[in-house]
Protein backbone atom coordinates (compact mmCIF):
# COMPACT_ATOMS: atom_id res chain seq x y z
CA UNK A 1 0.00 0.00 0.00
CA UNK A 2 0.89 3.45 -0.47
CA UNK A 3 3.45 5.02 2.29
CA UNK A 4 2.87 8.50 1.27
CA UNK A 5 0.60 8.69 4.13
CA UNK A 6 -0.46 11.23 6.89
CA UNK A 7 -0.76 9.92 10.55
CA UNK A 8 -1.96 11.30 13.70
CA UNK A 9 -0.87 9.95 17.27
CA UNK A 10 -1.81 11.94 20.11
CA UNK A 11 -0.23 11.53 23.41
CA UNK A 12 3.33 10.94 21.81
CA UNK A 13 5.88 12.24 23.65
CA UNK A 14 6.83 8.57 25.55
CA UNK A 15 5.05 5.71 26.42
CA UNK A 16 2.47 4.00 23.99
CA UNK A 17 1.98 6.79 21.71
CA UNK A 18 5.74 7.31 20.79
CA UNK A 19 6.33 3.73 20.16
CA UNK A 20 3.28 3.45 17.79
CA UNK A 21 4.07 6.93 16.11
CA UNK A 22 7.63 5.31 15.56
CA UNK A 23 6.01 2.00 14.10
CA UNK A 24 4.23 4.23 11.65
CA UNK A 25 7.17 6.34 10.74
CA UNK A 26 8.21 4.36 7.22
CA UNK A 27 10.12 6.50 4.86
CA UNK A 28 7.46 8.38 3.23
CA UNK A 29 5.07 8.82 5.88
CA UNK A 30 4.07 12.35 7.94
CA UNK A 31 3.47 12.09 11.10
CA UNK A 32 2.26 14.52 13.33
CA UNK A 33 2.49 13.83 17.16
CA UNK A 34 1.23 15.81 19.87
CA UNK A 35 2.16 15.86 23.60
CA UNK A 36 2.58 18.59 26.39
CA UNK A 37 6.25 18.29 27.08
CA UNK A 38 8.53 20.80 25.65
CA UNK A 39 11.83 19.96 27.42
CA UNK A 40 13.03 17.10 29.64
CA UNK A 41 11.63 18.06 32.96
CA UNK A 42 8.15 18.37 31.78
CA UNK A 43 6.79 15.92 33.11
CA UNK A 44 8.19 13.23 35.83
CA UNK A 45 8.91 11.07 33.03
CA UNK A 46 11.78 11.50 30.28
CA UNK A 47 10.34 12.16 27.07
CA UNK A 48 9.23 15.05 24.91
CA UNK A 49 7.52 15.62 21.65
CA UNK A 50 10.39 16.85 20.19
CA UNK A 51 12.82 13.87 21.05
CA UNK A 52 10.00 11.48 19.28
CA UNK A 53 9.96 14.26 16.34
CA UNK A 54 13.80 13.41 15.76
CA UNK A 55 13.37 9.75 16.55
CA UNK A 56 10.99 9.65 13.30
CA UNK A 57 12.92 11.78 11.27
CA UNK A 58 16.15 9.52 11.86
CA UNK A 59 13.83 6.32 10.89
CA UNK A 60 12.81 8.10 7.85
CA UNK A 61 9.25 9.67 8.20
CA UNK A 62 8.44 13.57 7.90
CA UNK A 63 7.60 14.26 11.66
CA UNK A 64 5.73 17.18 12.75
CA UNK A 65 5.73 18.07 16.69
CA UNK A 66 2.78 19.78 18.02
CA UNK A 67 2.39 21.06 21.85
CA UNK A 68 -0.86 20.22 22.37
CA UNK A 69 -3.01 19.76 25.83
CA UNK A 70 -5.66 17.79 25.32
CA UNK A 71 -7.61 19.06 27.44
CA UNK A 72 -8.03 22.32 26.04
CA UNK A 73 -10.57 21.77 23.18
CA UNK A 74 -9.52 25.09 21.22
CA UNK A 75 -5.51 23.88 21.37
CA UNK A 76 -7.56 20.56 19.68
CA UNK A 77 -9.11 22.81 17.12
CA UNK A 78 -5.87 24.55 16.17
CA UNK A 79 -4.30 21.07 15.92
CA UNK A 80 -6.79 20.13 13.00
CA UNK A 81 -6.61 23.67 11.49
CA UNK A 82 -3.00 23.07 10.76
CA UNK A 83 -3.47 19.88 9.28
CA UNK A 84 -5.94 21.02 7.02
CA UNK A 85 -3.89 23.53 5.80
CA UNK A 86 -0.71 21.31 5.24
CA UNK A 87 -2.03 18.36 4.05
CA UNK A 88 -5.73 18.23 3.48
CA UNK A 89 -6.62 14.87 4.54
CA UNK A 90 -5.84 12.19 6.99
CA UNK A 91 -5.33 8.70 6.45
CA UNK A 92 -4.44 7.20 10.23
CA UNK A 93 -5.84 8.87 13.58
CA UNK A 94 -4.39 7.02 16.72
CA UNK A 95 -6.33 8.50 19.79
CA UNK A 96 -3.39 7.59 22.40
CA UNK A 97 -3.56 10.75 24.59
CA UNK A 98 -4.45 10.36 28.57
CA UNK A 99 -3.57 11.43 31.56
CA UNK A 100 -2.80 9.42 34.39
CA UNK A 101 -2.48 9.92 37.85
CA UNK A 102 0.30 8.93 39.93
CA UNK A 103 -2.73 7.84 42.17
CA UNK A 104 -3.80 5.46 40.24
CA UNK A 105 -2.04 2.50 41.32
CA UNK A 106 -2.16 3.54 44.36
CA UNK A 107 -3.65 0.96 47.23
CA UNK A 108 -7.39 1.61 48.52
CA UNK A 109 -10.93 2.16 47.08
CA UNK A 110 -11.74 4.77 44.61
CA UNK A 111 -13.03 7.08 47.43
CA UNK A 112 -10.33 7.12 49.41
CA UNK A 113 -8.02 8.26 46.37
CA UNK A 114 -8.14 11.98 45.32
CA UNK A 115 -11.23 13.11 43.43
CA UNK A 116 -8.83 14.63 40.64
CA UNK A 117 -8.51 11.07 39.28
CA UNK A 118 -11.60 11.45 37.06
CA UNK A 119 -9.21 13.92 35.07
CA UNK A 120 -8.29 10.17 33.25
CA UNK A 121 -12.17 10.57 31.76
CA UNK A 122 -10.94 14.06 30.59
CA UNK A 123 -7.47 13.12 28.84
CA UNK A 124 -8.58 9.77 27.26
CA UNK A 125 -12.34 9.24 26.92
CA UNK A 126 -13.41 12.90 26.53
CA UNK A 127 -10.89 13.46 24.49
CA UNK A 128 -11.08 11.34 22.25
CA UNK A 129 -14.36 11.74 20.95
CA UNK A 130 -13.08 15.37 20.70
CA UNK A 131 -10.04 14.46 18.47
CA UNK A 132 -12.00 12.63 16.24
CA UNK A 133 -14.67 14.88 15.69
CA UNK A 134 -12.66 17.33 14.52
CA UNK A 135 -10.61 14.71 12.43
CA UNK A 136 -13.75 13.72 10.75
CA UNK A 137 -13.84 15.84 7.84
CA UNK A 138 -10.08 15.20 7.13
CA UNK A 139 -10.66 11.22 7.38
CA UNK A 140 -13.40 11.65 4.93
CA UNK A 141 -11.11 12.56 2.10
CA UNK A 142 -8.62 9.98 2.73
CA UNK A 143 -9.18 6.59 0.36
CA UNK A 144 -8.32 4.47 3.46
CA UNK A 145 -8.86 6.32 6.89
CA UNK A 146 -8.33 3.95 9.83
CA UNK A 147 -8.91 5.39 13.18
CA UNK A 148 -7.47 3.88 16.68
CA UNK A 149 -8.69 4.37 19.96
CA UNK A 150 -5.82 2.79 22.34
CA UNK A 151 -7.65 0.73 24.87
CA UNK A 152 -7.18 -1.96 27.30
CA UNK A 153 -9.17 -4.84 28.95
CA UNK A 154 -9.88 -2.60 31.66
CA UNK A 155 -12.70 -2.28 30.05
CA UNK A 156 -14.11 -5.49 30.54
CA UNK A 157 -12.69 -6.53 33.95
CA UNK A 158 -11.60 -4.84 36.97
CA UNK A 159 -8.43 -2.86 36.60
CA UNK A 160 -7.13 0.36 38.13
CA UNK A 161 -10.67 1.06 39.61
CA UNK A 162 -13.93 2.31 38.54
CA UNK A 163 -12.69 5.89 36.81
CA UNK A 164 -9.73 4.10 34.33
CA UNK A 165 -12.28 1.16 34.10
CA UNK A 166 -14.73 3.37 32.16
CA UNK A 167 -12.40 5.14 30.37
CA UNK A 168 -11.47 1.96 28.54
CA UNK A 169 -15.09 1.02 28.30
CA UNK A 170 -16.06 4.28 26.98
CA UNK A 171 -13.77 4.64 24.21
CA UNK A 172 -14.04 0.52 23.22
CA UNK A 173 -18.36 2.02 22.63
CA UNK A 174 -16.79 5.05 20.85
CA UNK A 175 -15.15 3.06 18.28
CA UNK A 176 -18.11 0.66 17.83
CA UNK A 177 -20.50 3.81 17.57
CA UNK A 178 -18.13 5.99 15.31
CA UNK A 179 -17.76 3.19 12.87
CA UNK A 180 -21.22 2.67 12.12
CA UNK A 181 -21.56 6.22 11.02
CA UNK A 182 -18.33 6.08 9.10
CA UNK A 183 -19.28 2.91 7.57
CA UNK A 184 -20.74 4.51 4.52
CA UNK A 185 -17.33 6.74 4.15
CA UNK A 186 -15.41 3.75 4.14
CA UNK A 187 -13.33 4.70 7.06
CA UNK A 188 -12.58 2.01 10.23
CA UNK A 189 -12.61 2.95 13.80
CA UNK A 190 -11.36 -0.29 15.87
CA UNK A 191 -10.30 -0.54 19.75
CA UNK A 192 -7.09 -1.93 20.27
CA UNK A 193 -6.61 -3.35 23.69
CA UNK A 194 -2.86 -3.29 24.33
CA UNK A 195 -0.53 -5.64 26.94
CA UNK A 196 1.81 -4.86 29.28
CA UNK A 197 4.44 -2.32 27.33
CA UNK A 198 7.91 -1.74 28.70
CA UNK A 199 6.88 1.91 28.88
CA UNK A 200 8.82 4.41 30.96
CA UNK A 201 6.57 4.26 33.48
CA UNK A 202 6.48 0.99 33.51
CA UNK A 203 10.03 0.73 33.72
CA UNK A 204 10.48 2.57 36.22
CA UNK A 205 8.55 0.32 38.28
CA UNK A 206 9.81 -2.94 37.35
CA UNK A 207 13.62 -1.11 38.09
CA UNK A 208 12.26 0.03 41.54
CA UNK A 209 11.07 -4.37 42.30
CA UNK A 210 12.93 -6.30 40.07
CA UNK A 211 12.66 -9.26 42.14
CA UNK A 212 8.82 -8.24 42.35
CA UNK A 213 8.27 -7.73 39.13
CA UNK A 214 10.49 -9.93 36.89
CA UNK A 215 8.44 -12.00 35.34
CA UNK A 216 6.20 -9.12 34.39
CA UNK A 217 9.04 -7.27 32.79
CA UNK A 218 10.08 -10.35 30.30
CA UNK A 219 6.44 -10.88 29.22
CA UNK A 220 5.90 -6.71 28.45
CA UNK A 221 5.75 -5.85 24.98
CA UNK A 222 7.56 -2.95 23.00
CA UNK A 223 5.79 0.24 23.27
CA UNK A 224 6.28 -0.35 19.18
CA UNK A 225 4.47 -3.58 18.87
CA UNK A 226 0.90 -1.99 19.23
CA UNK A 227 2.27 0.46 16.53
CA UNK A 228 3.48 -2.47 14.38
CA UNK A 229 -0.11 -4.05 14.80
CA UNK A 230 -1.97 -0.64 13.65
CA UNK A 231 0.76 -0.61 10.27
CA UNK A 232 -0.16 -4.12 9.34
CA UNK A 233 -4.18 -3.95 9.41
CA UNK A 234 -3.82 -0.59 7.51
CA UNK A 235 -1.45 -1.88 5.05
CA UNK A 236 -3.77 -5.07 4.47
CA UNK A 237 -6.35 -3.11 3.13
CA UNK A 238 -8.77 -5.25 4.79
CA UNK A 239 -9.62 -2.46 8.00
CA UNK A 240 -13.01 -2.46 7.03
CA UNK A 241 -13.71 -6.10 8.16
CA UNK A 242 -12.38 -5.49 11.76
CA UNK A 243 -13.85 -1.86 12.21
CA UNK A 244 -16.16 -1.19 14.79
CA UNK A 245 -14.61 -3.97 17.08
CA UNK A 246 -12.80 -4.59 20.01
CA UNK A 247 -9.33 -6.49 19.55
CA UNK A 248 -6.81 -7.26 21.32
CA UNK A 249 -3.20 -6.56 19.80
CA UNK A 250 -2.01 -10.05 20.55
CA UNK A 251 -4.72 -11.59 18.53
CA UNK A 252 -4.33 -8.74 15.61
CA UNK A 253 -0.53 -9.04 15.17
CA UNK A 254 -0.98 -13.38 14.87
CA UNK A 255 -3.71 -12.84 12.11
CA UNK A 256 -1.31 -10.71 10.33
CA UNK A 257 1.69 -12.00 11.23
CA UNK A 258 3.43 -9.66 13.41
CA UNK A 259 6.07 -9.66 15.85
CA UNK A 260 7.87 -7.85 18.28
CA UNK A 261 10.59 -5.42 17.33
CA UNK A 262 13.10 -8.45 18.95
CA UNK A 263 11.46 -10.81 16.53
CA UNK A 264 9.09 -12.33 19.70
CA UNK A 265 5.63 -13.75 19.45
CA UNK A 266 3.43 -12.04 21.42
CA UNK A 267 0.59 -14.23 23.05
CA UNK A 268 -3.20 -12.58 23.78
CA UNK A 269 -4.23 -12.57 27.44
CA UNK A 270 -7.41 -13.46 26.59
CA UNK A 271 -7.41 -16.49 29.13
CA UNK A 272 -6.48 -14.12 32.00
CA UNK A 273 -8.37 -10.88 31.01
CA UNK A 274 -11.68 -12.15 29.23
CA UNK A 275 -13.25 -11.95 25.85
CA UNK A 276 -13.18 -8.86 24.17
CA UNK A 277 -16.16 -6.23 24.69
CA UNK A 278 -18.66 -7.30 21.64
CA UNK A 279 -21.71 -5.17 20.58
CA UNK A 280 -24.89 -5.20 19.02
CA UNK A 281 -24.73 -4.00 15.44
CA UNK A 282 -28.43 -3.50 14.99
CA UNK A 283 -28.65 0.53 14.50
CA UNK A 284 -31.46 2.28 16.18
CA UNK A 285 -31.72 5.73 14.39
Amino acid sequence: MDQQRVVLVTGASRGAGKGIALALAAPGTTVYITGRSKQEGDAPLPGTVFATAEEITRRGGKAVPVVCDHADDSQVQALFEQITREQGRLDILVNNALHVPDELVAPGAFWEKPLSLQSILDVGLRSTYVSSYYAAPLLLKSKNALVVNTSAAGGRCYMHGPAYGAGKAGVDKMAHDMAVDFRPHGVAVISLWMGLLSTERSQRVFDAHPDLYAEAAAMAESPEFPGRVIDALYQSGRAMDYSGQVHYAAELAEAFGVVDTGGEVRHSPRVMLGEPTTFNDAEVR
